[in-house]
C-alpha cells in the first residue's frame, strides 16, 4: 500500500467512524456513550455537526478513533491468548468491564 491509499483508507475510516458515531448517539446516547467511550460534550459536539463538517473532519490524515484497550490485560482477555476457549464469555465480560470503567474515567 502507497501512502495515497494509505491517506485515502484513513479519511474513509474517520468518515465511517463519524458516521457510525452520530447514529448511535442519535438512537441511544447512553448505548453510544459507553461503546464509543466518550463524554457526554464530545457526544454532544458529534450530534451536532453538520454533513459537510464531517466530510471536513473525515479529511483528516490522522485516525480520528483509537483502540480502548491499551493494556495488555484487556488485550488478553479479547483475544483469550492462553486461555481455553470454554473461558471466552467470562474473558469478553471481565474486558467489557474494565472498558466500562474506563468509560467512568473519560466522561
Amino acid at each position: 500500500m502507497n501512502a495515497d491509499q494509505i491517506l485515502t483508507e484513513i479519511r474513509e475510516a474517520n468518515l465511517s467512524y463519524l458516521m457510525l458515531a452520530q447514529s448511535l448517539i442519535r438512537s441511544d446516547r447512553e448505548q453510544a456513550l459507553f461503546r464509543l467511550g466518550i463524554s457526554e460534550d464530545t457526544a454532544t459536539l458529534l450530534n451536532t455537526l453538520s454533513p459537510a463538517q464531517l466530510m471536513k473532519i473525515a479529511a483528516s490524515n490522522t485516525l480520528l478513533c483509537r483502540f480502548r484497550m491499551d493494556d495488555d490485560l484487556v488485550w488478553g482477555l479479547l483475544t483469550s491468548h492462553g486461555k481455553p476457549a470454554a473461558n471466552d464469555s467470562v474473558s469478553r465480560l471481565h474486558a467489557s468491564i474494565l472498558m466500562a470503567g474506563r468509560h467512568q474515567e473519560a466522561a
